[in-house]
């Protein structure tokens, strides 16, 4: 079921992403929602297990691991409470089914601090309410997961009439549409319907580099040379724990790790009580595995020459910094996509920037992981986009240092927040300062149409220049220099003191200086600054303080 459900929604993300409301080339929800079910397939598929319950769980861990962006998060907060429902079952009769998924709407309502109605919580609704209802008439769980299904679809035409911005824009809600996906793939699983030729195991290396693979690729880039790249062999494994030991020593993770340390550098060990799951790079693979073996079966076994990969690795969803081998205070880990971004947050203070933002949102695990790879005390998060808030919230509880999550939606707002940052200062009086000043800076952002549309009384022509203001599209252009200062218009007011402009991989400096030019004959009294950002999506970002 979970193999064919994340077959089907991989097929059709690329048209979950087209329902994205606002019509610029960033919409992810299918991408994001895609890479949570792989996880949790991921998940499921390396269980030897047979026990419902216990597959349940493996399907759970691994979508919240995976959780991308918000609907990928909520989809994973559905099957927690689904897989708290099962976690004793053997097998599943109808009503067994059926209450599980109502038990994971229940779960995911109260997972969302404000639900809304006309998203993916509507259709997971709609369709728990269908699978109920058809539970107390059959015991035929095909059956009930048709009406699951079939509800869901109901739910699905609703959102429109629910949410004005979907019926303004004429589109369903995309987090729903993908759960729709996930549910016929569990039907077509579960009624043996879906054809042979149609069965599909992610690729392996694309569900390692979902967990860990930004780390790896940082490593090896942060290498400009071939030649002093030290530890040449990237060298992964995963240890289950008690099987077959080849020694009667306790798993001790401090220690184990402090070996791992010794022999090489890039070192990632994530563990639980069942697994071990290692990442380094170094000379001796062979001590690596051996040193696995001690404390248990050996899987997933993967080495790489860096040396001869170093002209190839694609960096993408890196994380910008490295491990840390000495214990920090605090750190500061912000999300952005951009070289340029990046080197301005380390100017300002952060200490680890996550690859990622509108065009991949970074997963709970990736969070976790710069976190845990922070060596710090304590950590602030700092999202800069509305769709990586959930997935931050959920990785705090998931590590055991105190983090506090800064609620910034925007590049600009994250900048702006570490002005009010001050490290002598406690987590809780950092997030209430750091949040204070959010409200103090105004968000805009430059970007083409990819459909023709009309929101909000503005008709939005395909091809055409947007001018965005925190959230709001305020300008359709058909030049960019005159859609950038019509948004720069919108955004400045008698308190304004600072602009400053962030050039994008698809913007150029001769144009920001001419936006420059503008301000200095129309607002005189105004500081103006231009820094190169390399964000992909935006050709140009503004902030005004």
């Amino acid at each position: 079921m979970v193999r064919v459900a994340s077959h089907r929604l991989e097929k059709n993300a690329k048209f979950v992403n087209s329902l994205n409301v606002f019509p610029v080339p960033d919409g992810d929800t299918g991408t994001n929602m895609s890479l949570t079910i792989q996880s949790g397939f991921k998940a499921v598929n390396e269980s030897e297990s047979t026990h419902v319950g216990t597959l349940g769980k493996a399907l759970a861990k691994g979508l919240l691991m995976g959780a991308r962006g918000n609907s990928g998060v909520i989809t994973s907060q559905l099957f927690r409470g689904f897989s708290k429902s099962i976690e004793k079952k053997e097998s599943l009769n109808a009503n067994d089914l059926a209450t599980a998924f109502d038990d994971g709407v229940k779960t995911a309502y109260k997972a969302v601090m404000k639900p809304v109605e006309g998203t993916i919580l509507t259709v997971a609704r709609f369709g728990a309410e269908a699978g109920m209802k058809k539970a107390k008439e059959t015991k035929d769980t095909s059956e009930v997961m048709s009406a699951v299904v079939k509800g869901a679809k109901i739910g699905l035409e609703k959102t429109p009439s629910l949410l004005p911005v979907l019926k303004e824009v004429g589109v369903v809600d995309s987090g729903g549409q993908g759960l729709v996906f996930i549910y016929e793939g569990f039907l077509e699983g579960l009624s043996g319907e879906a054809a042979s030729d149609e069965a599909y195991t992610p690729d392996e290396a694309e569900m390692d580099e979902m967990i860990n693979a930004t780390h790896h690729q940082e490593s090896v880039q942060s290498q400009f040379n071939t030649d002093s790249i030290e530890n040449g062999y990237c060298t992964e494994m995963m240890v289950e724990l008690g099987q077959d030991p080849t020694s009667n020593e306790k798993f001790d993770y401090e220690k184990f790790r402090q070996y791992l340390s010794e022999i090489g550098d890039s070192l990632l060990v994530v563990s639980d009580d069942e697994v071990v799951k290692v990442h380094v790079h170094t000379n001796y693979p062979y001590k690596v595995w051996e040193a696995g073996r001690k404390f248990g079966a050996l899987t997933k076994i993967k080495i790489d020459n860096m040396r001869i990969q170093h002209e190839t690795i694609i960096d993408d969803d890196e994380i910008a910094t490295p491990v840390s081998n000495q214990p920090i205070d605090y750190a500061v880990i912000a999300v952005s996509s951009g070289d340029g971004l990046s080197t301005l947050f380390e100017s300002l203070g952060v200490t680890h920037v996550i690859s990622g933002g509108q065009t991949m949102n970074p997963s709970t695990n990736d969070i976790v992981d710069a976190i845990n790879a922070s060596n710090a005390k304590r950590a602030i998060i700092l999202p800069n986009n509305g769709n990586i808030i959930m997935a931050a919230k959920q990785a705090a509880e998931l590590v055991k240092i105190p983090v506090a999550i800064v609620a910034s939606k925007t590049i600009s707002q994250g900048m702006t927040a570490m002005l009010s940052f001050n490290p002598e200062a406690k987590l809780d009086e950092n997030k209430e300062n750091m949040e204070d000043s959010l409200d103090t800076v105004k968000s805009g952002q430059i970007t083409k149409a990819i459909r023709d549309t009309e929101i909000d009384g503005l008709k939005i022509t395909k091809g055409h220049y947007m001018g965005i203001v925190d959230g709001k599209i305020l300008v359709d252009s058909e030049d960019i220099i005159s859609g950038a200062e019509k948004t720069l218009d919108k955004m400045i007011d008698e308190d304004s003191e600072v602009i400053t402009i962030l050039i994008g991989q698809d913007g150029n400096e001769s144009d920001a200086q001419k936006l420059v030019d503008y301000l200095d004959d129309k607002y005189a009294d105004l500081e103006t600054e231009i820094h190169q950002g390399d964000q992909p999506v935006y050709p140009y970002l503004i902030a005004v303080e």
